[in-house]
């Protein structure tokens, strides 16, 4: 008999699931955070790409972060490295204000006027100036990584912005966009109000802009990057509450297509729509989980 309860005791799992198991308890992102919200926009982008509205070759990557409570409602692909387009500059500002607080540079009306074009108007020639500063591309990143770590993992910022502003090289992760935005919200960067005002500067973006779900007046802090190959946005959204108290969560979304687009206006056009309206979807689940 006993011998019979022996050959019956439970199977081990084969060895590659195991594997599995562990590197995903390593990597929690990579499983995702399995919340309605995030079910959510994997069911929407999957519904574009059986339409073909998003082609097979167009990488995505979503986060949603509920800074209020410390709650990641939505991980999707967020440790991939995909093209940053502008949105590097919010990281070429933090490389310069380091400096500034390490007392190796001024923060003087050229470089506010400069900080201004880059972040609010996506000036090339100013983040070009602003780089240059903090000893240029290699410098730039040496720096970041060196200092910042844990909002780099992903910093791949090798080339100033080319003329044209055809910038493909310059890559970062959607989890390394959500990090920064949540250190300068708790003002954990140097100069974290200033990267704030520079971020909340007048301007169309793809959270707020035309996201008929997000109500009129949401304060917005946002970078928006764009080529014929990119298309994104990363920022902090601040909800109100009936209650008068903000809610501020972040939101990042990136699509990344695998060539050129030679209509950049339509895809441009089109693919910031489904980061709207991802943006909307997220509204809404800020809404409910707050009753706002």
């Amino acid at each position: 008999m006993i011998s019979i309860l022996r050959r019956l005791r439970p199977l081990s799992p084969p060895p590659i699931l195991i594997l599995a198991l562990s590197f995903l308890a390593l990597n929690p992102s990579l499983a995702g955070v399995g919340t309605e919200l995030e079910v959510e926009i994997e069911t929407y982008i999957k519904s574009l790409r059986r339409k073909g509205s998003v082609r097979g070759d167009e990488r995505t990557a979503w986060v949603v972060y509920d800074i209020t409570s410390n709650t990641k409602l939505a991980s999707i692909n967020e440790n991939s490295p995909l093209q940053a387009a502008s949105m590097i500059k919010p990281y070429v500002a933090l490389a310069f204000f380091h400096q500034v607080k390490a007392g190796k540079l001024k923060y003087g009306p050229t470089s506010r006027k400069h900080m201004e074009l880059m972040i609010q108007k996506s000036s090339n020639t100013s983040t070009n100036w602003v780089m240059k500063q903090t000893g240029g591309p290699a410098a730039t990143r040496a720096l970041l990584k060196r200092h910042y770590p844990s909002l780099c993992n992903q910093l791949h910022l090798v080339e100033y912005i080319p003329s044209g502003g055809r910038t493909y090289l310059n890559r970062l992760s959607a989890g390394d966009y959500a990090r920064f935005l949540t250190s300068m919200w708790k003002d954990q960067l140097p100069s974290s109000g200033e990267m704030k005002r520079l971020m909340a500067l007048p301007g169309r973006d793809r959270l707020y802009s035309s996201a008929k779900r997000v109500p009129t007046g949401t304060r917005v802090y946002n970078k928006t990057g764009s080529t014929a190959m990119c298309c994104g946005d990363m920022g902090i959204l601040v909800a109100r509450g009936s209650d008068g108290q903000p809610y501020p969560y972040i939101i990042i979304g990136i699509i990344e297509s695998g060539s050129r687009n030679k209509s950049y206006g339509s895809w441009i056009r089109s693919r910031g729509n489904v980061i709207r309206e991802v943006s909307n979807k997220t509204y809404l689940a800020i809404q409910k989980r707050y009753s706002l």
